[in-house]
């Protein structure tokens, strides 16, 4: 049998492929958020503030944002504050004015100038590609993370900021250290978007990322190579999770995956964060204000819910 890939390798897709790489919540308050993360039995990386090239060869300057991450064996999430007077934190806090919670999906890549022709290809206009980095501390002293970022104008894609990521060095996002959850959790599995028209919604992201979108059981999915996009209406959402959408589009909740799910809700319930269980043994916990949106966690190798 062959080994599984160290983790940090097995995190880039395959050459030509797409995987869900990480989402983000747009947070007001980080030590707040910290705190509801914490008491759900997540493992959070320290802050760390965040800098870019605005061109290629540029100067290095702050990007205004600042992040803590829950790394994943399987993607990540992160959470993001605005720290400064920048455009990148008009940004955030323009998004955290309409509802805090998740307002970026990342979509990751192998080659970040191949995804920047084929959008440029199908009408996006996007933007030029943005070489960010940030500091990461190690068991053996500081090491910079590096990304390639590929994004298009905010307001292009209504749902949020929507782009590529091609990490350079996931060897340093992905450290074992972080990778262990008290509440078991494992995998990025899906992403679920609220939207007025699913169809619609879908099809356009089959354009943006060159997958197909399918209707099953009248419901809208594109599958990534690890990961998938679910598109549901506020009234499905409101049927088959009691949650009601606080704007439209909203980037509503993600699945993760968890190696024993009645470990995971024994974790959850001690740190009184009030899950519940859904169909097919899952559960769905509902953050609190500090950090907005939902997840649903489910066995590991279990397909992604229905949500009809």
């Amino acid at each position: 049998m062959t080994a599984a890939a160290p983790i940090p390798a097995s995190q880039p897709p395959s050459p030509g492929k797409l995987n869900i790489d990480h989402v983000a919540h747009f947070v007001p308050h980080i030590d707040a958020a910290s705190s509801a993360l914490e008491q759900a039995g997540f493992t959070l990386t320290p802050f760390s503030a965040q800098s870019h090239r605005l061109e290629p060869g540029g100067p290095l300057v702050p990007a205004g944002s600042g992040n803590r991450c829950v790394m994943l064996r399987e993607g990540y999430l992160e959470f993001l504050t605005p720290t400064a007077d920048t455009p990148i934190a008009k940004q955030l806090r323009t998004a955290i004015q309409r509802y805090t919670g998740l307002h970026l999906i990342a979509f990751g890549t192998a080659d970040a100038e191949a995804d920047h022709a084929r959008l440029e290809k199908n009408g996006f206009t996007p933007l030029p590609t943005v070489a960010l980095q940030r500091q990461i501390g190690t068991e053996h002293g500081d090491e910079t993370a590096r990304f390639s970022v590929v994004r298009v104008a905010p307001g292009r894609m209504a749902e949020g900021r929507i782009q590529y990521c091609q990490q350079h060095t996931p060897q340093w996002l992905w450290q074992d250290r972080w990778t262990r959850h008290a509440n078991g959790a494992r995998g990025l599995a899906a992403v679920i978007l609220c939207v007025a028209d699913p169809q619609e919604a879908a099809q356009r992201y089959a354009q943006f990322t060159g997958l197909f979108a399918q209707l099953e059981h009248g419901q809208w999915r594109i599958d990534t190579q690890r990961g998938a996009l679910m598109f549901r209406s506020p009234e499905q959402l409101q049927q088959s999770l009691g949650v009601t959408a606080p704007a439209l589009p909203w980037i509503a909740g993600y699945v993760l995956t968890v190696d024993d799910i009645a470990a995971t809700r024994t974790r959850l319930v001690a740190g009184n964060c009030g899950v519940r269980e859904i169909d097919g043994g899952r559960l769905l916990l509902e953050w609190p204000n500090a950090v907005s949106g939902f997840i649903v966690f489910q066995a590991a190798g279990a397909p992604p819910p229905s949500l009809a």
